[in-house]
């Protein structure tokens, strides 16, 4: 790596350089259980997703994928995973603070373990989670709470970047939310996410119609 390479993003580069997949190769469970709101032709968003293995589900499933991370190292093993996979997504390296993230043209935006973005960042992030969605779009979250951090199965070791119900209701106050909540359980995504973890899960439908085909869940 070069001497100039931002210390952030070359630990980013570094995680990644491994030949297996941090998370594994399949999809968040939250995400997959998930999979009967998902329709061919939807445009989705995966935010921050590594090495693939969110995108590379949506794609599987007929989805349009933009897949984004600040990784490039991390965006090639997502090529390579879809491309393994038989299907086709887009991928771009994206800085979540500073990038165009563009007005609203996603059905779906799935932001999954995203808890790099602490107090300074995320509401930012938030703000574009929603403002990103179509008219009746969904956004699919899954993140650590506070307790995650006496288990010490994964995630960040900062209390301040973890999620409350609290906070999640206020943050997407303006949408509907459709589910959201917190669970103990055991979870297998690669070695980085492994072990007894401290979860939350939401799904929040943004204001407007719905997405042809989408039911009343």
């Amino acid at each position: 790596m070069s001497g100039t390479e931002d210390p952030h993003l070359a630990r980013w580069n570094q995680r990644f350089s491994a030949e297996d997949y941090v998370f594994g190769t399949a999809p968040n469970a939250f995400l997959a259980a998930h999979a009967p709101l998902l329709r061919p032709g939807m445009k989705a968003l995966a935010v921050a997703d590594g090495e693939g293995r969110n995108g590379v589900f949506l794609a599987e499933r007929g989805l349009d994928v933009l897949a984004v991370d600040f990784s490039p190292v991390a965006l090639a093993k997502a090529q390579r995973l879809a491309a393994a996979r038989g299907v086709r997504m887009r991928t771009e390296r994206a800085d979540l603070a500073t990038w165009d993230w563009g007005g609203p043209r996603f059905d779906l935006v799935a932001a999954i373990f995203i808890q790099f973005a602490g107090p300074e960042l995320r509401p930012l992030l938030f703000r574009r989670l929603r403002e990103v969605l179509v008219p009746g779009g969904l956004l699919i979250l899954q993140g650590y709470r506070p307790e995650q951090i006496g288990h010490g199965t994964g995630g960040p070791s900062s209390p301040e970047n973890l999620y409350t119900e609290a906070m999640l209701r206020e943050a997407f106050a303006g949408m509907e939310i459709l589910e959201l909540a917190a669970e103990d359980r055991v979870i297998e995504e690669g070695a980085g996410h492994r072990g007894l973890s401290a979860l939350i899960g939401m799904v929040a439908r943004a204001p407007g119609a719905r997405y042809p085909g989408q039911g009343s869940e």
